[in-house]
């Protein structure tokens, strides 16, 4: 009997075919040039106000540095912009660009669909359990629905 592959491994195969998946669905839908790493600032900017770097980072449970290297490169590739935070004059906020919101749009999109894959392969009740079980694990009673982006 072959020995059964860990549970980590599995599920960082999972996220790996998941994240290529997404990564070519938007290379088609002509949005070649976003990298995985860019979804910890895409998944935690507020669509409607922005949001300070420093809150990015804690919400990604990233560095301040590693959030501003994301930041830089989302913004030359003209995804976001930093504007001054009207409460803290020493503070920025990360705003989407018009680019960067419909590049979220497109990307809400390719996930549904994605989704909607993955429950026709798995069936209705699979799909549920699988959902169920992986919020668990991550110490979330249920499923928070993503404030931007999944």
């Amino acid at each position: 009997m072959a020995a059964e592959t860990d549970l980590g491994r599995l599920l960082l195969q999972a996220h790996r075919a998941l994240a290529s998946e997404l990564r070519d669905g938007m290379t088609e839908r002509g949005y070649p040039d976003v990298r995985p790493g860019h979804a910890a600032a895409f998944m935690h900017i507020d669509r409607r106000s922005g949001t300070r770097l420093t809150d990015l980072a804690r919400r990604a449970r990233m560095s301040k540095q590693g959030m501003m290297l994301v930041v830089d490169d989302l913004e030359s590739r003209g995804y976001v912009r930093r504007v001054p935070d009207e409460e803290d004059g020493r503070a920025k906020i990360v705003r989407l660009t018009a680019r960067g919101r419909r590049y979220v749009a497109e990307a809400r999109r390719e996930i549904a669909a994605m989704e909607g894959r993955a429950r026709r392969e798995l069936g209705e009740r699979r799909y549920d359990a699988l959902r169920s079980a992986l919020n668990l694990l991550v110490g979330e009673e249920e499923a928070e629905d993503e404030e931007v982006l999944a």
